[in-house]
């Protein structure tokens, strides 16, 4: 390569996905499907009796929840930065779900707040910016 050619030494990111790591498929169902309205983009097993592996969305959001173990650990966080959390916020409340009931908490760096915690111990951190 000669002098005068550039290399671009950072990668184009095309998206990131986290992982979660779960214990209860139900519960992960009822938690993410039905209480934060994700979508299920699919499910795999190996075989019969093997742990789960899948993907829910909600937008652009990408989750991959995993029954195995060594994929991740439980307890970890994640922020999401959205639009009209207000809605979303009101959204959640009226559902009145038995393990859940978030505020809206305004940081001091100008964000305002709905954190969730999955029944894994995972947690989502919504956020909108404010001015």
């Amino acid at each position: 390569m000669s002098e005068t050619q550039e290399v671009n030494l950072i990668p184009t990111i095309k998206g990131v996905t986290a992982l979660f790591r779960i214990f209860d498929e139900l519960k992960a169902k009822e938690f993410y499907l039905d209480y934060l309205g994700f979508t299920l983009g699919f499910e795999h097993r190996y075989e019969p009796n093997m742990p789960l592996y899948m993907e829910v969305t909600l937008g652009s959001l990408v989750i991959h929840l995993t029954e195995h173990y060594g994929d991740c650990s439980p307890g970890a966080a994640i922020r999401v930065e959205m639009e009209d959390l207000t809605a979303f916020h009101t959204r959640l409340l009226e559902q009145k779900f038995k393990f859940s009931r978030p505020g809206i908490e305004k940081t001091p760096w100008h964000t305002r707040e709905v954190t969730v915690t999955d029944p894994f111990g995972n947690r989502i951190m919504f956020y909108e910016k404010t001015a």
